[in-house]
Protein backbone atom coordinates (compact mmCIF):
# COMPACT_ATOMS: atom_id res chain seq x y z
CA UNK A 1 0.00 0.00 0.00
CA UNK A 2 2.80 2.61 -0.37
CA UNK A 3 0.62 4.56 -3.48
CA UNK A 4 -1.70 5.47 -0.09
CA UNK A 5 1.48 6.55 2.19
CA UNK A 6 1.50 10.10 3.28
CA UNK A 7 4.11 12.53 5.18
CA UNK A 8 3.66 16.05 7.13
CA UNK A 9 6.30 18.09 6.71
CA UNK A 10 7.21 21.84 7.09
CA UNK A 11 7.81 24.07 3.59
CA UNK A 12 10.40 26.74 3.10
CA UNK A 13 7.36 28.99 3.46
CA UNK A 14 6.43 27.83 6.86
CA UNK A 15 3.28 26.05 6.33
CA UNK A 16 2.90 22.49 7.00
CA UNK A 17 2.09 19.98 3.96
CA UNK A 18 0.44 16.97 3.80
CA UNK A 19 1.17 15.49 0.68
CA UNK A 20 0.77 11.63 -0.62
CA UNK A 21 4.33 9.42 -1.04
CA UNK A 22 5.02 10.55 -4.99
CA UNK A 23 2.86 13.09 -5.68
CA UNK A 24 4.24 16.53 -7.15
CA UNK A 25 2.49 18.56 -5.37
CA UNK A 26 0.98 18.29 -1.39
CA UNK A 27 -2.86 17.46 -0.99
CA UNK A 28 -3.02 20.31 1.98
CA UNK A 29 -1.28 23.77 3.33
CA UNK A 30 -1.85 24.41 7.16
CA UNK A 31 -0.52 26.76 9.94
CA UNK A 32 0.08 23.80 11.87
CA UNK A 33 1.68 20.38 12.78
CA UNK A 34 -1.46 19.32 14.41
CA UNK A 35 -4.18 20.88 11.76
CA UNK A 36 -2.12 18.95 8.45
CA UNK A 37 -1.43 15.76 10.54
CA UNK A 38 -5.20 15.64 11.34
CA UNK A 39 -5.66 16.25 8.23
CA UNK A 40 -3.82 13.46 6.07
CA UNK A 41 -4.56 10.80 9.21
CA UNK A 42 -8.58 11.76 8.36
CA UNK A 43 -7.47 11.25 4.16
CA UNK A 44 -5.85 8.09 5.05
CA UNK A 45 -8.87 6.52 7.01
CA UNK A 46 -11.50 7.77 3.81
CA UNK A 47 -8.46 5.56 1.65
CA UNK A 48 -8.43 2.47 3.06
CA UNK A 49 -5.10 3.40 5.32
CA UNK A 50 -1.27 3.54 5.11
CA UNK A 51 1.81 4.90 7.07
CA UNK A 52 1.83 8.40 8.48
CA UNK A 53 5.23 9.98 8.47
CA UNK A 54 5.65 13.08 10.55
CA UNK A 55 8.77 15.30 9.98
CA UNK A 56 9.54 17.89 12.79
CA UNK A 57 11.00 21.05 12.02
CA UNK A 58 14.42 19.73 11.17
CA UNK A 59 13.19 17.81 8.11
CA UNK A 60 14.14 14.49 10.39
CA UNK A 61 11.34 12.21 10.61
CA UNK A 62 10.25 12.21 14.11
CA UNK A 63 7.03 10.01 14.16
CA UNK A 64 5.85 6.72 12.11
CA UNK A 65 2.52 5.68 12.44
CA UNK A 66 0.02 2.84 10.59
CA UNK A 67 -3.63 4.19 10.13
CA UNK A 68 -6.74 2.65 9.46
CA UNK A 69 -5.24 -1.05 8.80
CA UNK A 70 -3.70 -3.80 10.77
CA UNK A 71 -0.09 -3.06 11.55
CA UNK A 72 2.06 -5.73 10.26
CA UNK A 73 4.98 -4.51 12.76
CA UNK A 74 2.99 -3.40 15.49
CA UNK A 75 5.41 -0.78 17.82
CA UNK A 76 6.74 -1.82 21.13
CA UNK A 77 7.31 1.96 22.61
CA UNK A 78 4.03 3.94 24.25
CA UNK A 79 4.16 6.60 21.57
CA UNK A 80 0.49 5.30 20.31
Amino acid sequence: MAGNDRSVFRTSDGKWANKRHGASRPASLHDTQKEAEFKAKDMLRRSGGGELNTHGVDGRIRSKDTIAKKDPFPPRDREH
